[in-house]
């Protein structure tokens, strides 16, 4: 059974791989071409569904399961900014640290170095089957200041709940049992699992 992950962030690609470990896992972009996939939803929700359906589509293999993410922070302070514009906040085209920097900035604009914000994750999953959704959150705060070289994107800045360290700063391990999108893998691997149980099972109905 062929997992099709519908990015080529190689950051994602490197976590979900790292969390999908028992199953046998392509970055999309590993069977064909990379495109551009418009995501002009207006939740993660429906940007991870508009990325898995348009590789599913792309594919042309009814037995690939395509999963995508959309994810980003979303700051109080900021009401709510970047959220799904996390990965383009500073532009089109931009670098994590542009995106990074930009955040920074606007909290030092307002007089703050410091706010409660929380990390989604939206997982979505498109197979012949259907089309399903699934979802995690890490809480924290961000800070102005810049601190570790772990992780990507907006780690550097946020605090999770309980910590005295960044995400930039903490161990992969302990970042596993934190990450707004193992807690979002999980709850996608029990329905890749009952995927793969339909289809077992039909294939022992057919031989019957």
């Amino acid at each position: 059974m062929k997992i099709v992950l519908a990015t080529s962030n190689k950051g994602k690609v490197r976590e979900i791989i790292e969390l999908l470990h028992d199953r046998e896992v392509f970055p999309y972009t590993d069977l064909m071409e990379g495109f551009e996939i418009i995501e002009d939803g207006e939740s993660f929700k429906t940007n991870a569904l508009i990325k898995a359906r348009a590789v599913y589509n792309a594919l042309g293999d009814r037995e690939a399961i395509v999963v995508a993410d959309d994810s980003g922070i979303s700051v109080d302070a900021l009401d709510g900014a970047p959220g799904i514009y996390s990965a383009r906040y500073a532009g089109e085209g931009v670098s994590d640290r542009d995106n990074l920097l930009k955040l920074v900035e606007a909290l030092k604009t307002q007089n703050l170095s410091t706010s409660p914000a929380h990390y989604t994750a939206a997982i979505a999953i498109v197979s012949r089957e259907g089309e399903s959704c699934v979802h995690g959150w890490m809480h924290g705060d961000v800070i102005t200041e810049l601190r570790g070289e772990n992780g990507f994107g907006y780690d550097p800045i946020f605090f999770p709940s309980g910590f005295e360290l960044t995400l930039g700063e903490l161990d992969n391990d302990v970042k596993k049992g934190l990450s707004h999108r193992s807690k979002a893998l999980e709850l996608a691997k029990i329905l890749i699992d009952q995927i793969k149980f339909l289809r077992s099972h039909a294939g022992s109905v057919a031989t019957k």
